[in-house]
């Protein structure tokens, strides 16, 4: 099989990067790992957020707020594509504080962005009677929140299955259950080895396998420094409309469930869901929202996040293998639509590319 461009990594971000170098004319197979792997985009919480993004690197709110913006487009393109309702809603979040202490440190840093950022980056202060006049199901426990305008949620299943969907649809091939065992430079591009031997030929090829990137990385000059981070999280019953925005601690989903989550645990590459980091989510989330105690619970999931040390993207083309890139990060879903919109043209150094060279995965180098 020879294309133009391999992105090994069949999640949100292998799938947006694919979805947007098909758009631009190229030849692209997406090359999925095993049904085993750690799969972050399964598990995902769903959030497209902009708070508290960028603290210490303005680029980061600024390409995030330019996803955010892209996001109604994206989703309305997706679903014309495919027919998949993407659920998506974005009227602002909340970002919920327990106390004062708390709040006054979100709101120095949310003015911290916006001294960078400017009028791109609106946000509101409230206090406990305007927030549970926007919010009437918060409980007295609730000292106030940061509402940010930009912030939303969508359905990440919805959203995976839409880009699989749409890659199909223009063009794309995706090989599923097939893990990338080897990638070797040849003379014009590279060479692929799955684990079932087959191969794969391409000018150029687009690391985004998340955590399995920790591997594969090397073999390609990165330093591809990633960790997993567990994130435990629960769903209740459907409901009638209870939530209008989502927060860090629960959204609603557009099927009427209650998502509740999530944790975030240094626990190596475990997925297991524990008695300590269930009841803790759920305390927080009858705290913060005294209805949910009489939901039913229906299920609960641990999944990986994909870490960078300092949080933040990776976007390199490998200085040892040109042509070979890597794109990493742990907000999938926010960042979808530039994934989709605004990357490609960095990747084929296009005259409009953005300028992403604060993400580099080289200045982990040292």
């Amino acid at each position: 099989m020879e294309a133009d461009f391999a992105v090994i990594g069949g999640g949100l971000v292998g799938l947006s990067v694919a979805l947007g170098l098909l758009n631009a004319g190229q030849k692209v197979v997406v090359i999925d790992g095993a049904e085993s792997d750690p799969k972050a985009s399964r598990g995902n919480f769903g959030l497209i957020w902009l708070q508290g993004k960028g603290v210490s690197q303005p680029r980061y709110a600024r390409w995030s707020k330019e996803s955010a913006d892209l996001w109604v487009g994206f989703a309305r393109d997706l679903s014309d594509i495919t027919g998949v309702d993407l659920g998506l809603r974005q009227e602002g979040g909340l970002d919920l504080h327990f106390s004062d202490d708390s709040l006054e440190f979100a709101i120095s840093e949310n003015e911290a962005i916006q001294a960078k950022l400017g009028a791109d980056y609106p946000f509101e202060v409230l206090g406990p009677d305007a927030l549970r006049s926007e919010e009437p199901e918060v409980g007295p426990k609730v000292a106030g929140a940061v509402l940010h305008p930009g912030d939303g949620h969508a359905d990440p299943l919805a959203l995976l299955t839409a880009l699989a969907k749409a890659v199909s649809l223009k063009g794309g091939q995706i090989l599923a259950g097939a893990p990338v065992v080897g990638v070797a430079p040849r003379d014009g591009g590279f060479s692929l080895t799955c684990e079932d031997g087959s191969q794969v030929r391409t000018a150029r090829v687009v690391l985004a396998a998340g955590l399995g990137a920790i591997k594969l990385g090397p073999s390609l000059g990165f330093c591809a420094p990633l960790k997993p981070e567990r994130g435990q999280v629960l769903i209740t019953e459907k409901m009638p409309p209870l939530l209008r925005r989502p927060s860090l601690i629960a959204r609603q989903v557009h099927a009427g469930g209650i998502q509740i989550g999530a944790t975030n645990e240094d626990v190596g590459m475990s997925r297991s869901v524990t008695f300590e980091g269930v009841a803790k989510l759920a305390a927080d989330a009858v705290d913060a929202y005294p209805a949910l105690a009489r939901a039913q619970l229906l299920r609960a999931w641990g999944a990986l996040r994909v870490m960078s040390p300092d949080g933040l993207p990776i976007y390199q083309e490998s200085d040892e293998f040109p042509g070979a890139f890597m794109v990493s990060c742990h907000s999938g879903v926010t960042l979808a639509a530039v994934h989709a919109m605004r990357l490609p043209s960095w990747i084929l150094k296009q005259a409009d590319a953005p300028d992403l060279g604060v993400f580099g995965d080289d200045r982990f180098a040292a």
